[in-house]
């Protein structure tokens, strides 16, 4: 039976005992989309948000959004990040803006949250920043797509 590692044997939330792990290259990106108008998506790309340039404005959201993650999320583990780079794109087949974040540390634990954390802050910048012209958009499918390093070694989403 799979243990959360965040309950002691009590039922006690707890942060987890890291200090025995080894120090491993560690690598996480995580994926989601922000779908709206495709009005919306027209502003986006033409440059046409009165607040300024959003995808500029969201990657570098999501960089200190995952730089906060530990202030974040409770339990979580403040790690010394290496890198953390942002991509959005545009897809106006799907009148969505998607967000692709990969975060890297050497250390004692994983990034994962990181990269999730950057990706969910990068989509709510992009809300806030456009929220005046479509209310009705929604951030989706956020989720880890790959990782690396460490006891658990390699995950690849399907």
């Amino acid at each position: 039976m799979v243990r959360l590692t965040h309950f002691d044997e009590q039922g006690d939330a707890v942060m987890v005992d890291v200090s025995a792990k080894d120090v491993t290259a560690r690598t996480a990106t995580a994926k989601g989309r922000v779908l709206m108008q495709a009005e919306t998506l027209k502003l986006i790309m033409s440059a046409g948000v009165k607040k300024g340039d959003v995808l500029s404005v969201a990657q570098l959201a999501g960089i200190m959004g995952a730089k906060k993650t530990s202030e974040l999320i409770p339990l979580c583990h403040p790690l010394p990040l290496d890198s953390v780079q942002l991509s959005l794109d545009c897809l106006p087949e799907e009148n969505a803006v998607e967000i692709t974040a990969t975060a890297k540390t050497q250390g004692r634990t994983g990034v994962e949250m990181e990269a999730m954390t950057a990706v969910a802050v990068a989509a709510l910048t992009v809300y806030d920043m456009c929220k005046a012209a479509d209310r009705g958009m929604h951030l989706t499918d956020i989720r880890l797509t790959e990782k690396s390093g460490g006891k658990s070694g390699t995950f690849k989403a399907p």
